[in-house]
């Protein structure tokens, strides 16, 4: 009986020795990867007089993000000089993100798609570095209202399910000032910037598309691509504010369109100088660990001649942020 004791105390002592153990493995784990993190996140090369990391390790943020796209067409047939445009439906969306030393995790829920009022997709993602960036945006949406206008004649409204569009665009940044000008500054909030800096900044950005309207028998495809350079800067007026504005122009060097209406092909000839604009702005306010803003960024292609025929797109996404530091 003393024996059998013995034995259930020795098997308790062991196994709480590899609880123990066990225990100590994953905190030296998790201590070690927490290090790893840190070491990553404070390894930045900047210049600290312009920009800081925030003292912090963890963020959370809520962002309601809105989006929009349009669709325009100009140019000349036999009939006389049109002119066309289409708008898909605003897209309306809430996020929910928490960042632990750079390291992020965000979940996006759409209101009136979870109510059944909108079926169009739309995907976005983007890193943003001090050095360089990208971001890419996808929508397929099949919901549209628009107008027609011949010469001559009244323009025309209408509304259709018939068409579906779909649409991707990419960006990717060089930044030369790196060490004292910040995009996550203005973006994810990652850095801070203090003091006011620009920066030249090279780019490459591309577009696709491809959009058919079942009751027209018709179809376009686009793709686009450009490389250009732009400017940004980022204002601190005051303390705890900062403005940010850049532009950046490509020129397509790149394209490859096509259109056919009722089965007939309608030539796109390429006319210098085709361009894709990249449009960003953000205004951001400091409240202690809290911070609030707003950012938005504006895509515009033209491509086509509007003597025969032209195509501009737009596209935009706008964000509301609150956000605190712990």
């Amino acid at each position: 009986m003393i024996t059998k004791r013995i034995l259930i105390l020795c098997a308790m002592f062991c196994l709480f020795s590899v609880q123990q153990s066990s225990s100590k493995g994953l905190r030296g784990l998790l201590h070690y990867g927490d290090s790893m993190l840190m070491q990553r996140y404070k390894k930045s090369n900047i210049d600290t007089m312009y920009i800081t990391r925030p003292q912090t390790k963890w963020t959370l943020s809520g962002r309601i993000n809105m989006s929009g796209a349009t669709l325009e067409t100009e140019g000349q047939t036999v009939d006389g000089a049109f002119k066309s445009g289409i708008r898909a439906d605003y897209k309306s969306t809430v996020s929910l993100g928490v960042n632990y030393l750079g390291v992020s995790l965000a979940l996006s829920v759409n209101p009136a798609k979870l109510m059944g009022k909108y079926d169009d997709i739309e995907l976005n993602f983007s890193t943003y570095g001090n050095r360089y960036g990208i971001e890419l945006m996808y929508q397929d949406a099949d919901s549209f209202t628009g107008w027609d206008e011949i010469e001559g004649q009244p323009r025309v409204q209408f509304s259709t399910d018939d068409m579906s569009l779909k649409t991707w665009n990419v960006n990717a940044y060089y930044v030369f000032n790196h060490r004292r000008f910040s995009y996550p500054a203005a973006f994810t909030q990652g850095y801070i910037q203090r003091q006011s800096a620009g920066s030249f900044l090279l780019a490459v950005s591309g577009q696709g598309q491809r959009a058919e309207i079942s009751n027209r028998d018709t179809n376009l495809k686009v793709i686009n691509v450009g490389i250009g350079a732009g400017y940004g800067y980022n204002y601190v007026p005051a303390r705890y504010w900062l403005l940010h504005l850049s532009a950046l122009p490509t020129f397509i060097v790149y394209s490859n369109t096509s259109l056919s209406v009722d089965n007939m092909r309608i030539p796109l000839h390429y006319n210098f100088p085709e361009v894709i604009l990249t449009g960003r702005g953000a205004v951001i306010r400091q409240l202690g660990n809290m911070f609030v803003g707003a950012t938005m960024t504006f895509y515009f292609t033209n491509i086509g001649d509007e003597h025969r025929l032209s195509i501009r797109n737009t596209k935009w996404l706008t964000r509301v942020i609150v956000g605190y530091r712990f």
